[in-house]
């Protein structure tokens, strides 16, 4: 008995929307995925300029947004998965965000 392996191909990102609520994603099968922003606080916490600052990265295997040192792939937002930063990393992350932004 042979047993034939499946080869999953995941597509890549050609386009990124965020607005105050949603992530969306358009994927190169055709597909758009969205997902609630609130997955990942350090959107949550953008200017809506530093959340259409972001870049592809990888052939479109991920989302990168510079101004707020987040990276996204699209494996995991087709996987269901939010942000895997622990809340002592993001804690520290906002503190230096605010002093950034009060002395500056």
């Amino acid at each position: 008995m042979s047993i034939s392996a499946i080869e999953i191909s995941v597509p890549h990102a050609l386009n990124v929307s965020v607005t105050d609520d949603t992530l969306s994603v358009e994927l190169s099968d055709g597909r758009t995925i969205s997902v609630p922003v609130e997955w990942y606080p350090r959107l949550v916490h953008g200017s809506d300029d530093e959340r259409n600052n972001w870049r592809l990265i990888g052939r479109g295997e991920g989302i990168h947004w510079p101004d707020l040192d987040e990276d996204i792939s699209v494996e995991g937002l087709l996987a269901g998965k939010p942000s895997g930063e622990s809340q002592e990393s993001f804690k520290k992350w906002l503190e230096s965000r605010k002093a950034r932004i009060t002395s500056g």
